[in-house]
């Protein structure tokens, strides 16, 4: 019993919403989680580490807002700044998709395009997402895509939840 109120203490000091957060579950190096305040859901992954200076850590993420009608949207955040000049592209199992972009952030152009890049996660073993940096130096985050699937279906039957 004190194991427990140990390890239940440091969770009263959370702000809401970390405690907000719900997992649905990880698979491999995905991860599923719940949000019932926002509602929202989402199948989520850290880049692999590559070598080189990242200004922060990279994930790519595919949302569910069922208030929205937003189902499986591809979201992913960059390691560094990136040029505005610079595209961004997601390369999967010899596919490109050119994401719409600001310096730090990138997404699907469309449903269309969410749609076909969630197939395309569904099948292959990794991801690349590229472009070049401010500093004029390529950007290659890396993503292996093992569990990718699961976690998105868990992010999907727990937003159907929320409806």
């Amino acid at each position: 019993m004190k194991r427990l109120f140990v390890l239940i203490l440091p969770m009263l000091f959370l702000p809401a919403p970390a405690i907000a957060k719900d997992s649905l579950g990880i698979f491999n190096s995905w991860g599923a989680f719940r949000d019932a305040e926002i509602p929202r859901c989402y199948a989520i992954a850290e880049s692999e580490e590559i070598t080189g200076k990242a200004e922060r850590k990279s994930y790519a993420s595919i949302g569910f807002w069922p208030n929205r009608k937003i189902r499986r949207q591809f979201h992913t955040r960059l390691s560094r700044e990136r040029s505005t000049n610079s595209r961004v592209i997601v390369s999967i199992a010899g596919r490109r998709f050119r994401l719409t972009a600001n310096t730090t952030d990138a997404w699907s152009q469309d449903k269309r395009m969410d749609a076909a890049l969630v197939a395309a996660i569904r099948s292959a073993k990794s991801m690349t997402v590229e472009s070049i940096g401010r500093d004029g130096k390529p950007i290659v985050d890396a993503y292996l895509l093992r569990g990718a699937a699961t976690a998105i279906d868990a992010a999907s039957l727990g937003c159907s939840r929320l409806r």
